[in-house]
């Protein structure tokens, strides 16, 4: 596969998605029907269903797809590391534990979305304020840790809330909204996570060039002339931008931002300029096609999560086994 054809290839990818994504489902679509419904602006059961549920869900899927691989993209290439993952640093505990909070406080969904980015993005402040304390220890590794030691803080904090919910109206709903999800996805949702999602997406472009040279050592960037804490910080903003934006509309939805990154790679391979784009285009195909799993396999609709959990952990131990060199 030449490199200049993987755009467009990728971009035909996803177009037979989306058609896949809006002909499937329970209730099936008469295009027939649908095409003279549109037509004469007589909106009945075909076309209301491709308009009001489906058309955005399907571009809340590509959106969300596309943000957790990008910002997946980011975090892999700055941390020199291709087992980094979205959430490294605490962002999807933090998002998980403003959801939970609002659910406790039985406040509307608007606000549980709102409570889930906030708490997104206080967790990765955190997480870095922690980490430019320690100045002792290399940059890098202090961050992994202070991640890692405060999800697990949020982490108990989720359970505790869980522990103390009401069984029957609020566990439910904090449990499902933890597994991930679409269901409850309009495109006002979209239409207030869009403008920060391109906010975050405008660094990562202007840098691509810059964030080749994280792979070499902090010494060696410094070198050729790279603002290593600068250049750190514009890409933790702006992934964590992203993941906040995704998660507080669809909840936790793990290894799209670890996978489909490594997918890339080995398709355009490392260098970021082709790399990020690639990531896009793979993500939004990949939870697409989740997405259209979880409300057709079954009579009920599944989690988001528990799909992308059941697809992307079996191919990346497939990957390991390989040999592929993401």
């Amino acid at each position: 596969m030449t490199l200049l054809r993987t755009p467009w290839l990728l971009a035909l990818a996803l177009a037979l998605s989306t058609i896949l994504a809006l002909s499937l489902g329970h209730y099936p679509l008469h295009w027939g029907t649908l095409m003279h419904e549109l037509g004469t602006g007589q909106f009945r059961d075909d076309s209301w269903v491709l308009l009001q549920l489906r058309l955005p869900r399907v571009l809340a899927a590509m959106v969300i797809g596309a943000a957790l691989a990008s910002a997946g993209a980011a975090y892999q290439g700055m941390f020199r590391n291709p087992l980094v993952s979205p959430d490294i640093l605490g962002v999807a505990a933090g998002a998980g534990l403003g959801a939970v909070l609002a659910i406790f406080l039985s406040l509307s969904l608007i606000w549980v979305q709102l409570f889930a980015f906030i708490g997104g993005l206080a967790a990765v402040w955190m997480v870095y304020s922690l980490a430019k304390l320690a100045k002792r220890h290399e940059a890098v590794l202090v961050l992994v840790l202070a991640g890692v030691a405060l999800s697990a803080l949020l982490g108990a904090a989720i359970a505790l809330f869980k522990l103390l919910a009401d069984p029957y109206n609020q566990l439910p709903s904090i449990t499902f909204w933890l597994m991930g999800g679409l269901n409850a996805t309009s495109l006002n949702d979209l239409l207030w996570v869009l403008p920060f999602l391109l906010l975050a997406l405008i660094p990562l472009w202007q840098l691509r060039w810059r964030i080749n040279l994280l792979a070499l050592s902090d010494d060696e960037a410094h070198t050729l002339g790279l603002n290593v804490p600068r250049t750190r910080l514009w890409l933790i903003l702006s992934a964590t931008l992203m993941t906040a934006c995704a998660t507080a509309i669809s909840g936790i939805i793990g290894w799209v931002g670890l996978i489909i990154p490594h997918i890339a790679r080995l398709i355009v391979g490392p260098e970021f300029s082709r790399l990020l784009p690639a990531s896009l285009l793979l993500g939004a195909v990949f939870l697409l096609l989740c997405d259209t799993l979880a409300r057709s396999l079954a009579s009920i609709e599944l989690p988001l999560g528990v799909v992308t959990a059941f697809i992307g952990a079996p191919f990346f131990i497939f990957l390991l086994l390989s040999g592929g060199r993401p």
